[in-house]
C-alpha cells in the first residue's frame, strides 16, 4: 500500500482542512483521508450510491486514470456516496460517461475530526494516476487539492498532473 499527500492549490486556501492523504492499494483501491474541522466542511447529504453529474461543484474526491494513448477517465466520489465517471479522448476532449462496468464501490467512515472515503475501481495495470479533491467550506469557499498543481489555476486534467505510475 502506498500513501501520498495532496496539497492545496496556492490560489485557494482552506482553514478547515489540516491534511488530505490518499492510500493506494490493490488494482485501484483508494482511501481518501481528510483530517480537519468537519463542522466547517459542506458535504452533500448521504444517499444511495448513484451516478450524478457536477459533483465537483461541492466537496468531492477525484481520481484521473490515464492511459499511454493520452486518453483518460475522470472519477468523482462524493461523501454522499454519489459518483460520476467520464471518458476523455485527450486533454479535456471527447467527454462521455463511462460504461456501467466502471461503477465504483464506495464506503464512508466519519469520526470527530477525520473523514474517510474508500473507492474501489476495476482497472488494468499499468496506468498513470492523478489524485485530487475539491473541498467546500460552509461559507461557500472552495479549495482545490492535488498531488501536483502544474498551472497557475487549479486544473486536475492537466497532463502534468498524472504523477503516479502503477
Amino acid at each position: 500500500m502506498q500513501r501520498v499527500s495532496l496539497t492545496c492549490h496556492p490560489a485557494s486556501l482552506s482553514a478547515a482542512v489540516r491534511s488530505l492523504e490518499v492510500e493506494i492499494g490493490g488494482a485501484l483501491d483508494l482511501r481518501y483521508i481528510l483530517d480537519g474541522d468537519l463542522s466547517r466542511i459542506r458535504t452533500r447529504p448521504l444517499s444511495a450510491p448513484r451516478r450524478v453529474d457536477e459533483l465537483w461543484k461541492s466537496t468531492c474526491f477525484e481520481a484521473f486514470v490515464g492511459e499511454a494513448s493520452g486518453s483518460y477517465r475522470e472519477f468523482n466520489f462524493s461523501p454522499s456516496t454519489e459518483w460520476a465517471g467520464y471518458n476523455f479522448s485527450g486533454y479535456r476532449a471527447g467527454m462521455a460517461p463511462v460504461d456501467k462496468e466502471w461503477t465504483p464501490s464506495l464506503r464512508i467512515h466519519r469520526k470527530e475530526h477525520r473523514f474517510e472515503l474508500e473507492a474501489s475501481l476495476r482497472v488494468v495495470l499499468p496506468l498513470r494516476l492523478a489524485l485530487a479533491a475539491v473541498i467546500e467550506e460552509t461559507d461557500g469557499a472552495l479549495s482545490y487539492w492535488a498531488l501536483k498543481h502544474p498551472s497557475d489555476k487549479p486544473d486536475f486534467h492537466h497532463p502534468d498532473s498524472f504523477t503516479l505510475e502503477l
